[in-house]
């Protein structure tokens, strides 16, 4: 049903000369992490892109720093780190590609690289990959990898599972890669997975890593999740408001988010104004607005995410 290849490759050489556009996975590299350095709840957290599965585990995944002149990975500064102290079947590390960009490789092999070391689950690390079409998961396509104390890069090419009436239009679609417990593994020993350079690609070959620009990267990012910060605090002043009067504003998007995302504001603030209401909710822009209390000089302040995550 399914065919898994794995290699091991013990060399430190440094992955250059990557296929511009082949890595179906965004922030690979580890490096952008806009809601912190460190989760312990399930989802979306630490290292953009990338969620964490507990499944009734105890967990903790984290960015992590290599030394500067490190050579185990070379050209990458950051890693994600699962340390996991009570396992469970299904606990690990899950990635979701967008089917508009994953879409391709429907009867297709895919190859999938990384650099990983750490201690494996009882019954091994399971590396899979399957399709979501919004509401049903298909047939997994699975390896198991034991990993050691060192560094190593794994390859490993699979058969996509097929999955009837997977369309682009979905927007609830994703392929499904994933680190971890198998789902038949109830073992509760403690493991630890730590992933670099990660890359999925379509075809039988894995080639050098991607390096991209940190910018790229977080706009890439951005298509899923943007968090203002107190940096970025947006502060409306209006000069004369008159009581009862609505006053009404628009926030672009710094990209083009997947869908019109979930906005949730913080640290509101204001003066002469009754709090902010979101009224619309688009890829490219949101817009909201906030009822004057008095008259005369007003203005309200207040930080913002804009989720739009698979």
């Amino acid at each position: 049903m399914s065919k898994a290849r794995q290699l091991a490759d013990l060399g430190n050489v440094y992955d250059d000369g990557g296929i511009s556009g082949s890595n179906l996975l965004i922030n690979g590299n580890m490096e952008i992490a806009q809601r912190g350095s460190s989760q312990t709840t399930a989802g979306y957290g630490s290292i953009d892109r990338f969620v964490l599965s507990l499944s009734g585990a105890t967990a903790t995944m984290s960015q992590e720093s290599f030394t500067i002149g490190q050579t185990d990975v070379a050209g990458s500064d950051k890693y994600l780190k699962l340390d996991v102290t009570t396992g469970n079947n299904n606990s690990g590390i899950y990635y979701r590609v967008e089917a508009k960009d994953a879409f391709p490789a429907i009867n297709k092999q895919v190859t999938l690289s990384y650099y990983a070391k750490g201690t494996s689950p009882t019954n091994g690390l399971e590396v899979a990959i399957a399709w979501y079409d919004g509401s049903t998961l298909s047939s997994y396509a699975s390896t198991t990898v034991t990993l050691t104390s060192t560094w190593t890069k794994y390859t490993h090419t699979f058969d996509v599972p097929s999955i009837s009436g997977l369309t682009l239009t979905n927007a609830a679609a994703y392929l499904e890669l994933h680190w971890g417990q198998a789902d038949t593994d109830t073992g509760t020993s403690a493991y630890e997975v730590n992933l670099a350079q990660a890359k999925l690609e379509i075809g039988d070959t894995a080639t050098p890593f991607e390096h991209r620009s940190y910018g790229d990267e977080l706009a890439r990012c951005q298509r899923y999740y943007f968090s203002s910060d107190e940096a970025d605090s947006l502060l409306l002043s209006f000069g004369d408001v008159t009581s009862g009067d609505s006053t009404y504003f628009t926030i672009l998007h710094p990209t083009t988010m997947r869908t019109g995302p979930t906005i949730t504001l913080s640290n509101e603030s204001h003066s002469g104004f009754d709090g902010i209401t979101v009224f619309r909710n688009y890829a490219t822009r949101w817009a909201g607005y906030d009822v004057a209390t008095s008259t005369g000089r007003g203005y309200f302040q207040f930080e913002y995410v804009a989720d739009a995550e698979l």
